[in-house]
């Protein structure tokens, strides 16, 4: 395999990552604001969530509407991301199992993507009340891809794992609109 291959396997992967690298000393320096801290303590992994919306330049000063957008645009680059990442897996695949397995995570991470650009048309149009349906939806598309896999690869596991957390975010971003 010649390096070139190999850097071009690696990009998909880095760039689902790519929102939860934050650089350490803005990381230290964070205190979270009373909005991230009223999300992020509604969720079943507060590290996870915090750090997740501070890897966004615009959560500092947000609002919720603005936060949405943050927690949104985070689930659709992790989704967006491990759609590439599946594709690649599909084009190395070695048996019939693998590519159908593949194929239905594909398959999920579609629904997964086009759930979340609704949100997004949901939140450009200022309509509320289908985010958390949508980000039901994401997170559902990450557990059943995961089902479908069975832990075989384990950065997919690790896609599916972040996309589940991240829906969770949205999820409770959603229920500020609903309580206004």
């Amino acid at each position: 395999m010649n390096f070139t291959y190999a850097f071009l396997r690696l990009i998909p992967l880095f760039f689902s990552l790519m929102p939860f690298i934050v650089h350490p000393s803005y990381a230290a320096t964070t205190n979270p604001t009373d909005l991230v801290l009223h999300v992020c303590r509604r969720t079943s992994d507060y590290s996870f969530c915090v750090e997740s919306l501070y890897s966004d330049l615009h959560t500092p000063g947000a609002d919720a509407y603005q936060l949405a957008y943050v927690s949104f645009r985070l689930a659709y680059l992790n989704a967006t991301g491990t759609q590439h990442h599946i594709a690649t897996l599909l084009k190395h695949s070695s048996s019939p199992g693998q590519s159908q397995r593949l194929r239905q995570c594909s398959r999920d991470y579609k629904k997964a993507t086009f759930a979340l650009e609704r949100a997004y048309n949901d939140l450009d149009s200022e309509t509320f009340f289908e985010l958390a349906d949508f980000a039901g939806v994401a997170a559902h598309a990450a557990a059943d891809c995961q089902a479908a896999t069975k832990g075989t690869y384990s950065s997919l596991a690790v896609m599916n794992k972040n996309l589940k957390g991240l829906s969770e975010i949205c999820n409770v971003v959603s229920k500020l609109f609903s309580a206004s």
